[in-house]
């Protein structure tokens, strides 16, 4: 039996760029950026000659299974391999797809044959076993949260031969949030204009992308830990003049994985810089530098109030209990957060 490949979407990228292929890959999952992008990688392995004949793109819901292997059987013309495209296999039922597994326990070794599932996790089990008996690759497109698109961002800069300042990874996070597409497009901007091995800082992406340095949500928690009064409200006028920039949902759902991992820490019996990042899934110390002096400011007690707080806030926003502007709401959650006494009942 053949090893079960353990992938990457860069490892992918990576074996295709050194003409490595496997004879069938499932793209499935619920981010689809991913599988878009390895599916302009798959279609870039023929040259646009041997496209005309050897390259096939069908749709699960309008082809069987059968046609499917029957075009995966046929002999490339004019070239060494053929590929074929099989798209929307996530709109099709998993007994459908699972039909396949014929053709993945015997696979052409001149075809390569791409299954996505774009948005769904495919439940083709008999497909996915045979895939893994016979050098298939299966990878699955897992759609990123707040708490881990600080990472793929780093990774995506490091593979583009880039730095970046730990402010700036802040400032991309915020303006960006998970859509990757958005993201990918702003780095590779980034990458063009200041070349390989060049450090992205806050004054690069501030020029270059548009994202202020200095009115932020990163500079809000930085003010907020360290109880700047005038700079929080400093930012928060900043935040009601440039509405489309400063949504207050990123802004208070910042807030709010900030306060919820302070409450981690005031639990956390390893005070050190890697018991905290340990606690809470950082990579790196400097992440902590906002967290340092918030522990001073804000006890256990004021934390939890703060929490609720929030929460209040989020619900005004919505338009239960208040007709209040959101801006206004900010305000006075901002004057909440700084003048949290810690009166809690317990």
């Amino acid at each position: 039996m053949a090893a079960v490949q353990v992938t990457t979407f860069e490892g992918i990228k990576a074996q295709l760029a050194r003409r490595q292929y496997a004879p069938v890959y499932l793209l499935h999952g619920e981010e689809g950026y991913f599988i878009d992008a390895l599916v302009k990688e798959f279609e870039e392995i023929l040259s646009p000659e041997e496209r005309d004949f050897n390259m096939y793109t069908l749709y699960a819901p309008q082809v069987s299974a059968d046609t499917v292997m029957d075009t995966c059987r046929r002999y490339p013309m004019m070239a060494d391999r053929q590929v074929v495209i099989l798209k929307e296999a996530q709109a099709v039922r998993a007994d459908q797809l699972n039909r396949l597994h014929l053709y993945a326990s015997q696979p052409s070794p001149s075809t390569i044959l791409v299954i996505c599932c774009r948005g769904a996790v495919s439940k083709a089990k008999n497909l996915m076993d045979e895939m893994k008996a016979h050098g298939g690759v299966i990878f699955e497109s897992k759609r990123l949260d707040e708490r881990n698109i600080g990472g793929v961002i780093s990774e995506f800069i490091k593979n583009r031969g880039l730095n970046i300042e730990p402010k700036g990874l802040a400032m991309l996070r915020d303006y960006v949030g998970t859509d990757l597409s958005r993201l990918y497009n702003e780095i590779d901007k980034l990458t063009i204009i200041l070349g390989q091995g060049a450090t992205v800082t806050p004054e690069s992406i501030e020029r270059n992308i548009g994202v202020s340095k200095d009115y932020n949500n990163f500079e809000l928690v930085d003010a907020i830990a360290r109880k700047d009064v005038l700079r929080v409200f400093n930012i928060v006028e900043y935040f009601r003049s440039n509405p489309k920039n400063n949504p207050t949902i990123l802004t208070v759902s910042t807030l709010f994985t900030f306060f919820s991992n302070l409450l981690i820490l005031h639990f956390c019996k390893d005070r050190s810089d890697s018991g905290m990042c340990n606690e809470l899934g950082f990579r790196w110390p400097r992440a902590l530098e906002n967290y340092k002096p918030a522990l001073r400011n804000y006890n256990a007690y004021k934390t939890i109030e703060i929490i609720s707080a929030i929460r209040e806030f989020d619900t005004r926003s919505k338009g239960i209990d208040s007709r209040q502007n959101e801006y206004d709401l900010l305000k006075d959650l901002a004057f909440r957060i700084l003048n949290a006494a810690g009166s809690i009942a317990i």
